[in-house]
């Protein structure tokens, strides 16, 4: 897809890589309706994009509730027309200790980062469908494909997002419209592990928020069903880790995860 003229409708548009993604889309010269739940975080992203000349809007939402979501939706199809992209790239970052963690944050979490970009799509796809053109990129992240401790529904919901998002690529075949998923790993300048201070595992690798901000753009340009972003490879590791659980987890110890996580946290030695 070329993006230049195209209409997107981005999720968590204020903070961390939502606005590094905003403008990497704006300098091909796609519209912009930005949804957060910062007002003043959006018209933040906003004014970051004026000098590319394309067209944004800000719609302070949050896509918690059901109510909230279907209001950004008919917002965007009444200043746009349509929607060619929808991009699930808002996500509640949620540490902790699992049965330390109130059930109330646990529950945001699953409708945040797993049942919006399901009701989102379901509201949109439907006229993607008709008009046998459109896309939707949900950024999930290596927590999905390997989960990490001391953030078990985090990468729960993020796993579970890239399975869905299987499926309904399948489902929907050669319809026209593209499904994608972008899986970053641990992410530095921006987000929870940049808020933590704390440097990757080495052998574990990173990426920047301009890199995961390239391979959105080149998930809908190329029409990438998958892109993995880490400065190593790591496919192997997880290609093992699905089909021996066991060595996933010696790994994840090895590669100084588990402990990490723990620190970050502040969780007590085990």
């Amino acid at each position: 897809m070329d993006l230049s003229g195209r209409c997107v409708l981005l999720t968590g548009g204020s903070r961390g890589i939502g606005p590094v993604i905003a403008e990497a889309l704006a300098r091909r010269g796609a519209h912009l309706a930005l949804t957060a739940r910062s007002e003043e975080g959006l018209h933040r992203t906003l004014d970051a994009l004026r000098p590319h000349g394309v067209r944004t809007i800000a719609i302070p939402a949050d896509l918690a509730h059901a109510a909230e979501r279907e209001r950004v939706v008919a917002r965007v199809l009444d200043e746009f027309g349509r929607v060619d992209v929808l991009l699930n790239n808002a996500g509640l970052e949620t540490e902790g200790a699992f049965v330390e963690l109130p059930w109330e944050r646990l529950a945001e979490t699953i409708e945040v980062n797993l049942t919006a970009p399901v009701h989102l799509t379901h509201l949109l796809l439907p006229q993607m469908l008709t008009r046998s053109q459109g896309h939707v990129v949900h950024v999930s992240s290596l927590a999905g494909k390997a989960a990490i401790p001391y953030a078990a529904m985090y990468s729960g919901t993020k796993a579970a997002l890239a399975r869905w998002s299987d499926g309904l690529r399948r489902e929907i075949g050669a319809s026209g419209v593209r499904i994608s998923t972008v899986f970053p790993g641990f992410v530095t300048e921006q987000g929870m592990f940049a808020r933590s201070g704390m440097q990757p595992p080495r052998l574990l690798g990173s990426c920047t928020p301009a890199q995961v901000a390239a391979a959105v753009v080149e998930a809908i340009e190329s029409g990438r069903s998958e892109v993995v972003v880490n400065s190593l490879p790591v496919r192997p590791v997880v290609a093992l880790g699905e089909l021996f659980p066991s060595f996933a987890d010696w790994a994840l110890r090895r590669l100084g995860v588990t402990e990490l996580q723990r620190r970050k946290v502040g969780a007590p030695p085990p």
